[in-house]
């Protein structure tokens, strides 16, 4: 019913002359599909109950996309085919899920402003830097413009991730990690890191290898791994179909 007011009020004659929707505060806790909207650009609905999105599943064309103050509580395999959004303002929902939140927005690279703040994932203390380092076509997040500084240490912290999870999971690293540390009045080299003797990886030792958690880290980054990674084609393997008739034959 808010949709037919809503054209009745503007006037419009087909429903490809309709480019904006303005829905706020309606009390809207389900919407039909618009997808007969084909040419739909600019969609507020901020201030409603809406829970869920299946009703945007064709309006390819939105530029801008207001779900604010809302009940939402995901929005994976709904959002990731507005190739052409640029503005998104997700605040003040009951979104959960940083990673598949994130993912979900990966592919949008016109979106230059979001909003996120007011979610349960915003107070992930990594939750901004996580933001900027995945989605880097956003400029102003959450009411802030993203800078340089973020930038770097978005993509610093990022390369420590990496080589920690070299020593959960058995990977080499191929990139050397830096050998500089920076201050803020002189950069001076790090000292080579030497493995004590008695304190090898798999030796089954009490010992501690290094007192600084950081140096076993980059040692363990550009050390082989005790286990060699198997890699296997699944394309060139045999289905459980192909198997079958295989045996069938025989």
């Amino acid at each position: 019913q808010a949709v037919e007011n809503q054209l009745k009020i503007c006037g419009f004659k087909s429903n490809g002359d309709v480019l904006t929707f303005y829905l706020p505060r309606q009390g809207l806790r389900s919407i039909t599909s618009l997808s007969k909207f084909h040419r739909l650009r600019y969609l507020w609905l901020n201030n409603n109950k809406v829970q869920d999105l299946n009703f945007l599943n064709k309006n390819y064309c939105l530029t801008e996309l207001y779900l604010n103050n809302n009940e939402l509580t995901y929005i994976s395999d709904v959002l990731k085919h507005l190739c052409s959004l640029q503005i998104l303002f997700l605040h003040n929902n009951d979104l959960r899920k940083l990673g598949k939140t994130v993912k979900e927005l990966k592919g949008m690279i016109s979106l230059h402003t979001r909003s996120l703040f007011q979610n349960p994932l915003a107070y992930d203390p990594a939750y901004r830097l996580y933001v900027i380092y995945f989605l880097l076509s956003v400029q102003l997040l959450d009411r802030k413009c993203k800078d340089q500084r973020e930038r770097e240490s978005a993509l610093h912290n990022s390369e420590r991730s990496l080589l920690v999870q070299s020593i959960a999971f058995g990977k080499r690293v191929n990139k050397f990690p830096r050998t500089t540390v920076e201050s803020s009045r002189c950069t001076q080299p790090t000292k080579r890191l030497i493995m004590p003797s008695g304190c090898e990886f798999g030796n089954n030792t009490n010992k501690v290898p290094f007192e600084n958690p950081e140096d076993a880290v980059l040692v363990r980054a550009v050390t082989r791994s005790l286990t060699e990674l198997s890699f296997v084609d699944r394309n060139k393997a045999a289905t459980c179909q192909e198997i079958w008739l295989q045996n069938e034959a025989e």
